[in-house]
């Protein structure tokens, strides 16, 4: 009976200091729970983005045979591409589920700390925050721009690009910097948010044109077909047939110079294989236009010095001739009544007195 009776008691004793232990911790608690939510939603959520980023990257592995990245680059960069967004977007989206965890149990955490203060508190950071931004502008808008090069695939490692800024291959493409490497060797560093246009030469797929200037007495169908066939040739062949995606074509007579007749050839090749098809294009094009026993016109060059020489330029040089002396008009001697020439102190003697 006794028990019976004191089980009551327990019960709401128990309870009592239950409550009032949840009434006196209860900020510390909500504090230690919220953080180990956060700390948990954090793993699972960057878990989760690594398994993504890993099935995507091994998925491309494997279809290339490579046992890494770095053995990807002998691959086509289409491939190597893939894994670099992949990876960079995983990590953007690793970064902003931490910065979004941590922005919410931050607000609850000041929330339960200070409830009346919960308002002002949260105006401040707001405050704190446009400054920050209006600060830091420059690099969010570098890393918003970063982002939705990337998302749209703008550019990638390998790919020869013209920002403005630089030209060259890109080395690496981040949140905020993309790396370009010009033909001299020197490496630039362009924030994204300065590019204004990306001028790509390495997507989809590019075009060889050459110009081939002749003289004028040249026969013109016999050029054109000894360019054309130079160039079908060279794309029938097994080393170029991958690398030349469509029939080379001849535009025909372009222009006329004062140096001769200027006939255009273009092919259409893989973006990456621009540089290596139009040199070796060149080449077999000099040899087709060599056989033909034609030369290019030699360029002359003038360079006026004076106004003697411009007039020369302009074909209008002065007939030259030898120095003529101008006539000139004998004077008439006046003569005495007995019709002798007067002399003058001013003129040689030529008539002799008489001897008395």
């Amino acid at each position: 009976m006794l028990l019976a009776a004191d089980s009551p008691d327990v019960s709401k004793w128990a309870s009592n200091t239950f409550t009032q232990f949840v009434d006196t911790w209860h900020v510390p608690i909500t504090i230690v729970v919220v953080l180990l939510a956060a700390v948990i939603l954090r793993l699972i959520l960057r878990r989760t983005i690594k398994q993504v980023v890993d099935r995507i990257v091994n998925g491309v592995k494997k279809r290339q045979g490579a046992a890494d990245t770095q053995a990807l680059v002998a691959s086509p960069l289409q491939t190597a591409r893939v894994v670099q967004r992949t990876r960079t977007l995983g990590s953007v989206l690793e970064n902003l589920a931490t910065v979004v965890v941590a922005v919410i149990a931050f607000a609850i955490v000041i929330s339960t700390v200070f409830p009346t203060a919960a308002v002002g508190i949260v105006g401040g950071a707001s405050v704190v925050a446009a400054g920050l931004a209006v600060g830091a502008q420059s690099i969010v808008r570098d890393i918003l721009s970063g982002i939705f090069m990337i998302l749209e695939d703008q550019a990638g490692v390998g790919d020869v690009v013209d920002t403005g800024q630089a030209t060259g291959i890109v080395e690496s493409v981040g949140l905020r910097v993309m790396q370009i490497r010009d033909v001299n060797g020197i490496l630039w560093f362009v924030p994204n948010g300065q590019i204004l246009r990306v001028g790509n030469l390495s997507q989809g797929w590019s075009r060889v044109l050459v110009d081939i200037t002749v003289p004028y007495d040249t026969d013109i169908d016999a050029v054109q077909d000894a360019l054309l066939h130079a160039a079908v040739t060279m794309s029938q062949e097994p080393r170029w047939r991958q690398r030349i995606v469509e029939k080379p074509e001849i535009w025909g007579l372009q222009s006329i110079t004062d140096t001769g007749m200027v006939f255009r050839l273009v092919v259409k090749t893989r973006a990456s294989e621009l540089d290596v098809v139009g040199r070796e294009l060149r080449i077999r094009l000099k040899h087709s236009v060599d056989e033909l026993g034609v030369t290019l016109p030699a360029m002359s060059m003038i360079m006026p010095a004076g106004w003697e020489n411009a007039t020369s330029v302009n074909g209008l040089r002065p007939v030259r001739t030898a120095p003529v002396p101008a006539p000139t008009r004998s004077r008439s001697q006046r003569r005495n009544v007995f019709g002798r020439p007067i002399r003058t102190g001013d003129e040689p003697s030529t008539d002799h007195e008489d001897s008395p």
